[in-house]
């Protein structure tokens, strides 16, 4: 099973970086002077709303006699991107002063269409060789008036393009708009419209190879850079300082313990026993609700599959700036690839705590993660249909999506479960357990599950918060993210933190004569995500200028699935720690 896996695993890493070279030479055109360079006009949206973008054409601009659409992969659909050809033409070294695109009438429907972008920041995106140009479509005019119903709404309507080129290929492309030519849409009244456009053609020595690089310094010039590694290593130097010195804590207790429990089996073998080796009959009793345990630790495992193969991908270069939509594939196809994963650990460990229902406990798993993923998704799209926003997905997509997970999903998951069924792997518990459990002792308030929690869980949020922020400006934002070595170091620490704080507080569960631990090390590994989304919360209300209905809801749908994907992984990554502490320390000591 485990060579079926990395076999899949490996075509994917393959397929995925065959992609990337396909792209690049895709891309690697040349051309001479009076060539026609493609030119696609993407969308159009509010600034500050990532997730509500419309069709460029939505807007009544001048629009090309025929409006062909670009054949687009799996991934650049899922992020909204809808290219067709743009009115523009921009042959190779073909210099243009003032060129008229179109003469337009706007009707008073037309102007208000206009003004309401206007008034909501509307920017446009296009791509010129697949290199990405954004700008504004218009200006609000507010000098010296202080009364909203004084100012004044004015439309671009001449664009200059500004290319840099190095012999027969495009280097780079920059848009700017005429301050000067303008429209005002201020009153709701009939307007002749002349959309012009210049182009201006400048040699670079910059090679090609090197053209996506003006996309990733913009996010890591050298004093942000600077700036963000000396945050981030100041974040893991404390969390470190404390693990470490938590831990120094607990191996010394351990050690006290297991020369007190040695010394007891010495003295008198009949004196009461005090403390977690006294719960040696319990503590490896199997928790209530298995079947759910056993498939939200196969569903973790298999989202902790799927982010240490993206970070492979990620740090082999396959997200390079603007490959659209590769990160979106990757995690589709990644997905379905690893549900035999999630199907083998669930149905493995079910049989492990002698589950005999292992059909259901796969139907579970295949659930567990996909089931809210699905509801939410549904909400979400039928909102971008109302909207008639570029998030909602064609449904051709969607077939394809449904297939994907008809004919890889499901029969890896239930392949998966097969061998899982089959391995005939044992619980090894250290100490036999006993017919009656015994009764827990009262335990003050904080050591309840959702004090716990919250003390699981701030610790290693507070090693990524800062991280956080950076990764939120990308995703809800108009950053571009390219630091990937540094989020790796983050996630192996975010790893490193969740495994111990879960020890630790295994432990002082454990001391406390309280031998329900397994729930409670999957829920105190887990609690990290609920920080996270709390970080939401305070993100979209202190940090962004996000708004209305159909971006907060995307924000807050999308984002809760993410933070409970981050529930199940850590969770899991939690439980696998306390477990393998739990069977070293009874194993450590006589249990007769």
């Amino acid at each position: 099973m485990e060579k079926v896996m990395a076999s899949s695993l490996l075509v994917a890493l393959l397929f995925f970086c065959w992609g990337n070279q396909v792209r690049s030479d895709a891309s690697d055109h040349r051309y001479k002077a009076g060539d026609p360079v493609p030119l696609y006009a993407n969308k159009v949206g509010p600034f500050h709303n990532p997730s509500e973008t419309y069709r460029y054409f939505d807007l009544p601009f001048c629009s090309p006699a025929h409006v062909t659409e670009k054949k687009e992969a799996l991934g650049e659909v899922l992020n909204g991107d809808r290219l067709v050809s743009a009115p523009y033409k921009l042959d190779f070294l073909s210099e243009k002063d003032s060129e008229l695109v179109c003469k337009k009438k706007l009707s008073t429907g037309e102007v208000a269409q206009f003004r309401k972008a206007v008034i909501n920041d509307y920017y446009f995106q296009m791509y010129y060789d697949d290199l990405p140009i954004w700008g504004f479509i218009g200006k609000v005019d507010k000098e010296g008036k202080t009364d909203p119903s004084e100012y004044k709404y004015f439309l671009y309507k001449h664009i200059h393009f500004d290319i840099l080129y190095n012999k027969d290929r495009v280097i780079e492309i920059n848009v700017r708009t005429d301050p000067n030519a303008l429209v005002d849409l201020t009153e709701d009244k009939e307007t002749e419209v002349e959309f012009m456009y210049s182009v201006k053609w400048k040699e670079t020595d910059t090679p090609f190879e090197k053209r996506m690089e003006k996309y990733s310094q913009s996010s890591s010039l050298p004093h942000h850079l600077e700036i963000h590694w000396f945050s981030i290593i100041n974040s893991c130097v404390t969390v470190l300082l404390l693990t470490g010195f938590l831990a120094t804590i607990l191996m010394r207790v351990l050690k006290n313990d297991f020369v007190k429990y040695a010394h007891d089996e010495e003295a008198v073998d009949d004196q009461e026993e005090t403390g977690w080796k006294y719960i040696h009959g319990d503590v490896f009793r199997y928790p209530k609700n298995k079947s759910l345990f056993a498939a939200a630790l196969g569903s973790g495992t298999q989202l902790f599959t799927l982010t240490v193969f993206i970070f492979i991908l990620s740090l082999v270069g396959v997200f390079y700036p603007y490959n659209r939509g590769a990160l979106f594939t990757a995690l589709v196809v990644i997905y379905a690839l690893t549900s035999g994963i999630a199907g083998y650990t669930a149905t493995s460990f079910y049989c492990q705590l002698e589950g005999t229902n292992w059909v259901r406990n796969l139907l579970l798993t295949g659930c567990l993660f996909c089931g809210p993923l699905f509801l939410t998704f549904c909400f979400l799209n039928t909102v971008a249909i109302v909207y008639s926003a570029t998030a909602a997905l064609p449904f051709g997509t969607i077939v394809v999506i449904v297939l994907i997970w008809t004919l890889v999903t499901s029969p890896l998951l239930v392949l998966g479960g097969i061998a899982g069924k089959n391995s005939k792997a044992e619980f090894q518990a250290p100490c036999r357990t006993t017919k009656y459990p015994r009764e827990i002792p009262p335990l003050p308030w904080y050591r309840g599950t959702l004090p716990q929690m919250a003390m699981a869980g701030f610790l290693p949020f507070s090693a990524i918060y800062i991280e956080l922020y950076y990764i939120f400006a990308s995703v809800w934002g108009h950053r571009i993210y390219t630091i990937y070595s540094i989020l790796f170091i983050v996630f192996i620490i975010l790893l490193i933190v969740t495994a111990f704080i879960t020890v630790a507080l295994t432990y002082f569960q454990l001391a406390a004569e309280d031998h329900e631990w397994w729930w409670r090390s999957f829920l105190c590994g887990g609690s990290t995500g609920l920080f996270i989304y709390g970080y939401c919360l305070y993100y979209y209300y202190a940090r962004s200028d996000m708004s209305g209905f159909m971006q907060t809801s995307f924000f807050f749908g999308y984002m809760a699935c993410i933070c409970y994907g981050f529930f199940l992984m850590l969770g899991t990554v939690g439980f696998r720690a306390s477990l393998l502490f739990v069977r070293h320390i009874y194993r450590s000591i006589k249990c007769e």
